[in-house]
């Protein structure tokens, strides 16, 4: 990790920049290192006094991003590595369409989509999860989403891609991975593949979930009986209805559960059977509840009756 720090986030080179709040993940903004990463070739002296366990902490200048709206003096901040990635290379012209994964640039930012509608002209309707909204761009302000993951974009530049068939998991793949650990059953978690250890056996790392001292993304080997694609995205037209399965977004996971409560403003009360909980939730934060089934995802229309203490009877 330092040498690809060293190698990509020197001072002065332009990179991207994610944010961890509220609102605003899914995003990159373009920003300048202003002061790079420690080197681990410091001197004995720099050693001693920073530590060999010292944050890689970089601190960038944005590009577009002002310290506030009268202000014409550009934001600083100082962030952890792992929220800073290269600028993505400027690809010939893309032949965007329907249900392409892209960035969209917005608000002085590139925010993940998904197109779900192409129009003409070269414009297009994109759909986004965090915020349920649809909203149209000309293709000049998209870009196909990619992942930066240990020194690789993925999927690869147009150039860099290989004919042939694609593989669900194989090296950068973007998965979900569950747990069986207690309290934590029905829940799905965001990672990319980073090593196939054998056919059924993989290290990933999670997209979210940092380890305790929070420095560092988390890392784990899974079997193959854990580990499924990223969720493909489904536009929600309209409100979910009672008793319609969902995934709910809690706790950097999604968890499968029942809609027990529907509120007005698009508020909804979710019971979870694993837990025995019922929380509530926005419509954001919820997703169509799919299941990976011999290598393919299915929806499934079930009609659910609830009793009084809570359990669900499914009728086909």
């Amino acid at each position: 990790m330092v040498m690809e720090a060293e190698r990509y986030f020197m001072e002065g080179t332009e990179v991207e920049v994610s944010s961890d709040e509220d609102g605003f993940r899914g995003s990159w903004y373009a920003a300048t290192v202003i002061t790079p990463p420690p080197s681990a070739a410091g001197t004995a002296r720099t050693r001693k006094v920073s530590g060999a366990d010292r944050p890689k902490k970089v601190t960038v200048e944005y590009k577009d991003l002002m310290e506030d709206e009268r202000s014409k003096k550009r934001l600083r901040e100082t962030m952890d590595l792992v929220q800073i990635r290269p600028t993505p290379p400027r690809e010939a012209k893309v032949d965007f369409k329907f249900n392409d994964l892209v960035d969209a640039f917005l608000n002085d930012g590139w925010w993940e989509g998904v197109i779900v509608k192409v129009l003409e002209c070269g414009r297009f309707e994109v759909y986004f999860r965090a915020t349920k909204e649809l909203i149209e761009f000309g293709e000049e302000n998209l870009r196909i989403h990619r992942e930066w993951v240990h020194g690789d974009w993925v999927p690869p530049l147009l150039d860099e891609e290989k004919s042939g068939g694609k593989e669900n998991f194989v090296k950068g793949s973007v998965v979900e991975v569950k747990s069986d650990e207690d309290g934590f059953q029905g829940a799905w978690f965001s990672a990319t593949i980073l090593k196939v250890l054998s056919k059924d056996k993989f290290l990933i790392e999670y997209k979210y979930l940092k380890t305790e001292d929070d420095k560092e993304l988390c890392k784990e080997e899974v079997d193959i009986l854990h580990i499924r694609p990223a969720s493909p995205e489904i536009v929600k037209v309209g409100s979910y209805n009672m008793y319609e399965e969902v995934d709910a977004l809690y706790n950097d996971g999604w968890w499968a559960g029942v809609i027990s409560k529907v509120y007005t403003r698009s508020r909804y009360l979710v019971f979870f059977r694993g837990t025995n909980e019922e929380l509530e939730f926005n419509h954001s934060d919820l997703r169509v509840h799919q299941e990976w089934t011999d290598g393919k995802w299915i929806v499934l229309f079930k009609v659910l009756t609830i009793t009084r203490s809570l359990s669900f009877i499914h009728v086909w």
